[in-house]
C-alpha cells in the first residue's frame, strides 16, 4: 500500500499505536489498549469514525489467525494519510489502520539499566501519548545500548523519574512498591495499569536518588511483562521473590 509523500504521517509522524501481547492466541488487555489508542487518537486529532472497537478487534484476530500466532505480540497503528496543509495536494483525507504481528520480544536474562541523558518534556502536548513520532525514544535506546546497557531511565525537566525508554518502571523500597505518577509525563502503560490494579503500589514523583536506593527495580510492558532489573548503573541488584513477579509470565 502506497502512502502519499505529502501526508501528515510521512511528514510529521502523525499517528498513534499500541503493542499488544498475544497469549494463547488471544490479545491480552485488549480493552485497555483500545481505550488508550482512542484517547491518544483524540489528543492528536485523528478521526476514528471509520473504525469501531469491534472492527479493529476482528481485524486483529484475523491477523493473529493468519500468522498462526499463539504467543507473541501485535502492533496496531493508526495513521493520518491526509495531505498536510503546508503541502496541499488533491488527495482526500484518510485515516488508515495497520496491524503488524510477530514473535515475542527478546529479553536479556540479566537486564542492565542505565540513565538516559535525554529528558522527557512533561509539558509537551505528546506527553503520555504513544505517537508514531518515536525517534527520540529510538535515539535514547540506541545511546544506552552503545554504552553496553539494555535500557535506560528517562527523567523529566524537573529531574523526576518518568519511565524507561520503552517500558514503565516500578521499584521496591522497604517492602513498598512505587511507580512514577502520570504527572511526571510517563506513558500510561496498559501493563502498568494492570500491575497497579493487582498489586498495591504508590504513584509518586521521585528523583533518581530514590530509584538508586531501591531494593529492586522492575520494568513492565506488553513485550517485557514484568522483568526484574539485574543491574542499575553498575550496581548489582539481588533477585528477590515478590508478588509483582507472579502477576504475569516474564515473557508474554
Amino acid at each position: 500500500m502506497l502512502i502519499p509523500a505529502a501526508s501528515n504521517i510521512v511528514l510529521y509522524g502523525k499517528g498513534v499505536f499500541t503493542t499488544i501481547a498475544i497469549r494463547g492466541g488471544r490479545p491480552f488487555l485488549w480493552e485497555k489498549h483500545w481505550r488508550r489508542l482512542t484517547n491518544n487518537a483524540r489528543t492528536v486529532a485523528i478521526d476514528l469514525s471509520a473504525y469501531s472497537e469491534e472492527s479493529a478487534f476482528d481485524q486483529l484476530n484475523s491477523s493473529i489467525e493468519k500468522e498462526r500466532l499463539v504467543n507473541g505480540r501485535a502492533r496496531i497503528t493508526l495513521v493520518d494519510e491526509s495531505p498536510s496543509p503546508l503541502w496541499p495536494s488533491g488527495a482526500l483525507a484518510k485515516i488508515s489502520l495497520f496491524i503488524t504481528s510477530g514473535d515475542l520480544r527478546l529479553v536479556p536474562e540479566n537486564l542492565k539499566l542505565s540513565v538516559s541523558p535525554y529528558p522527557v518534556n512533561s509539558l509537551s502536548p505528546l506527553a503520555g501519548v504513544k505517537s508514531c513520532n518515536y525517534l527520540e525514544k529510538i535515539l535514547a535506546l540506541d545511546e544506552a545500548k552503545a554504552r553496553g546497557f539494555d535500557e535506560a531511565i528517562q527523567l523529566n525537566e524537573r529531574g523526576e523519574v518518568t519511565s524507561a525508554v520503552m517500558a514503565n518502571v516500578f521499584w521496591l523500597k522497604d517492602g513498598v512498591v512505587h511507580t512514577p505518577s502520570l504527572k511526571t509525563g510517563c506513558l500510561p502503560g496498559t501493563t502498568r495499569e494492570f500491575v497497579l490494579e493487582n498489586c498495591e503500589g504508590r504513584e509518586v514523583e521521585a528523583t533518581l536518588d530514590n530509584l538508586s536506593k531501591a531494593d529492586a527495580i522492575f520494568l513492565t510492558s506488553a513485550g517485557l511483562g514484568v522483568t526484574q532489573v539485574a543491574e542499575f548503573e553498575g550496581r548489582h541488584l539481588e533477585k528477590i521473590d515478590h508478588p509483582i513477579l507472579d502477576l504475569l509470565p516474564k515473557h508474554i
